[in-house]
C-alpha cells in the first residue's frame, strides 16, 4: 500500500510547497502580492509563511522582497514531488474500475465477454477463465490471444506484493572499480534477478566483462521502483558512490531491498 504524500496530508505543507515551486520558478524576483493571487491566500498569509520557510532553512532572504531556495529547500521539493507522484500512481491504478484499462489477452476473447485480470512478467493479462475472488471485468473489445484488450466495469483487486530490489555494490575507480570486482558473483546476482540496472560506469565495465547488457543505464532509481511495483525483482549494480543516492528512493516508497558487497575478497 503506498503511502499518501504528507504534502496531501497537512493544509500547512500544501501551501508551502506551493509558495516554494513559485519561488523556485521566478527567483530571485518574484513579490509576495505576485503569490497570493496565485494561491489564493492573502498577502499577509504569504508573509507568515515565508518567514517560516526561512526559519527551516528552506529559503533565504536575499533582500527586499527577492527570496531564493536554499539547497535543503531543494531537496524538500524534489521529495514532495516524488511523494506526489508516487500517491498519483497508486491513484491511477485504484481508479482503473471506473475506466477503460488495456490488458493483454492470454487467449481468444470476444466482446462482452467476462475475463478475470492477472500480473504477470509485470504485464497485465486477462483470461477467460475466472479466478475466484480476483480481479474481473468486461472485454469491451474483441482480440486474439497476444493481442492488446480493453477491460472495463473491472471488480476486485489484483493481488500484487512489490518485488525486493537487490544493490549490487562495486568499488569505484579509485578502489580498483571492475577489476576489484567478484565477477563470479556478480553473474550469479544477474542470473537470479528478472531485470539489471546499471548505476555508474563502474557498474557498466562490470556487466561488460561478463557479457551482459544492462536492460536500462538512465532513471534507474524510477525505473527498479516501478519494476517493484510490478512484482519483477531486479538487480542494481551500482558504484559504491551511487548507492546514497539509490538507497533513499526505495526507502522513500517503503520498498524492501537488499545491499550485496561485490568487491573481491
Amino acid at each position: 500500500m503506498v503511502n499518501m504524500a504528507q504534502i496531501l496530508k497537512s493544509k500547512n505543507l500544501a501551501t508551502k510547497f506551493q509558495i516554494m515551486v513559485e519561488i523556485a520558478a521566478h527567483q530571485p524576483n518574484i513579490q509576495q502580492k505576485d503569490i497570493a493571487p496565485r494561491l489564493g491566500i492573502t498577502s499577509q498569509a504569504v508573509s507568515e509563511y515565508i518567514r517560516e520557510l526561512i526559519k527551516d532553512g528552506w529559503l533565504s532572504s536575499q533582500g527586499r522582497s527577492q527570496y531564493k531556495v536554499t539547497k535543503e529547500g531543494v531537496d524538500w521539493i524534489l521529495q514532495m514531488s516524488r511523494q506526489l507522484h508516487s500517491y498519483a500512481w497508486f491513484v491511477s491504478k485504484a481508479v482503473a474500475d471506473i475506466s477503460t484499462t488495456t490488458a493483454i489477452a492470454d487467449s481468444d476473447l470476444s466482446v462482452g465477454q467476462p475475463a478475470s485480470l492477472y500480473m504477470k512478467d509485470g504485464l497485465l493479462f486477462a483470461s477467460e477463465v475466472i479466478r475466484g475472488k480476483g480481479a474481473k471485468g468486461i472485454t469491451v473489445t474483441e482480440a486474439k490471444k497476444g493481442q492488446d484488450v480493453g477491460i472495463r466495469n473491472i471488480e476486485g483487486v489484483i493481488k500484487l506484493a512489490p518485488a525486493k530490489v537487490t544493490i549490487g555494490k562495486v568499488p569505484n575507480v579509485q578502489n580498483g572499480g571492475s577489476r576489484s570486482t567478484d565477477l563470479a558473483r556478480l553473474k550469479r546476482g544477474v542470473k537470479e534477478a528478472r531485470l539489471v540496472g546499471a548505476l555508474g560506469m563502474e557498474a557498466i565495465v562490470a556487466l561488460k566483462q561478463i557479457g551482459v547488457k544492462p536492460d536500462y543505464v538512465h532513471g534507474v532509481r524510477e525505473a527498479a521502483i516501478e519494476a517493484a511495483y510490478c512484482g519483477l525483482p531486479s538487480l542494481v549494480v551500482c558504484s559504491e558512490d551511487k548507492v546514497a543516492i539509490l538507497v533513499p528512493r526505495l526507502e522513500e516508497e517503503n520498498l524492501d531491498y537488499e545491499i550485496v558487497d561485490l568487491r573481491k575478497r
